[in-house]
């Protein structure tokens, strides 16, 4: 084979596929419509949750526009003075569910959803499952209580799938999963859901279940007596009725008063006078 004649025939097909790859690039740069962008807000680096967010800490960046981000927030302003409820990544784009709602304050009460409440219980290390109980748990809280209606006594589940929101003073877990005894649970509830939370631990001692963050289902029931210990089919006791309070005794008539009708009889030259008497029997 004669390379001789070959090279050259070889360097112009190369030549010219150079200049087609050049001028179909080039065509297709000028030919390819810009792609639209929207500025979304994002931190400079990671956050924490609980962190304000000040205006050195994040900025804007250009996002395709056909892939937005549901509830990104647009101006700088609208982020700055807010604290984070949960934890970011740098160059996230923030929405209003990450940020406390503007003018909640910081700390606990930021991380407070419109509508709940923020109870603390208190707890030990029996009660606190080992001290696993951290920071985003889900619990349900038991009660252990008697009446005079019910010297027996009865545990009944009062709270179910009730959310931590702080241990003690920690409003995040332990990176480490590490268990810590607090004296306090800080639970987020409803108004109503309080409002049994405090009556029951007035009532009697409360014990926390702790259950897994996917389950969400409810389950209801009478509790648990002494007789469900031995046979979790006895039925439970029902409580005593209250004692009804007799009717008041209806007062006696007075007596009616003594009244005496006299009567005058005339017969010819004789004239009678006899008195009756009309009075109780």
């Amino acid at each position: 084979m004669n390379v001789k004649r070959l090279t050259p025939p070889l360097l112009m097909a190369l030549a010219v596929s150079s200049v087609c790859t050049l001028a179909l690039s080039r065509r297709m740069a000028h030919g390819a419509a810009p792609v639209a962008t929207v500025g979304y807000v994002v931190p400079l680096h990671a956050f924490a949750a609980g962190d304000v967010l000040r205006a050195d800490g994040v900025q804007l960046v250009q996002w395709p526009a056909n892939h937005p981000v549901q509830g990104a927030l647009l101006k700088t302003a609208d982020v700055v003075g807010r604290s984070l409820l949960y934890p970011v990544d740098a160059n996230q784009p923030l929405t209003e569910k990450l940020l406390s709602a503007p003018g909640a304050g910081t700390g606990l009460a930021a991380r407070i959803p419109e509508g709940m409440r923020a109870i603390g219980l208190k707890t030990d290390e029996v009660m606190g499952v080992a001290g696993f109980l951290a920071p985003g748990s889900h619990i349900d809280v038991l009660v252990t209580y008697h009446t005079d209606q019910l010297p027996e006594p009865r545990t009944v589940t009062v709270l179910q799938n009730a959310e931590v929101l702080a241990a003690g003073q920690q409003v995040q877990p332990d990176p480490a999963g590490k268990p810590a005894t607090v004296s306090v649970v800080t639970l987020l509830l409803a108004p109503q859901d309080a409002e049994r939370a405090v009556l029951a631990s007035s009532q009697g001692s409360l014990h926390f279940v702790m259950r897994s963050g996917a389950d969400h289902g409810e389950l209801h029931g009478p509790g648990v007596g002494l007789a469900q210990l031995a046979d979790p089919n006895a039925p439970m006791p029902v409580p005593a009725p209250a004692p009804v309070a007799a009717a008041p005794a209806k007062p006696a008539a007075p007596p009616r008063p003594v009244r005496q009708s006299t009567v005058e009889t005339i017969s010819g030259d004789k004239q009678s006078t006899s008195t009756f008497t009309d009075g109780p029997r």
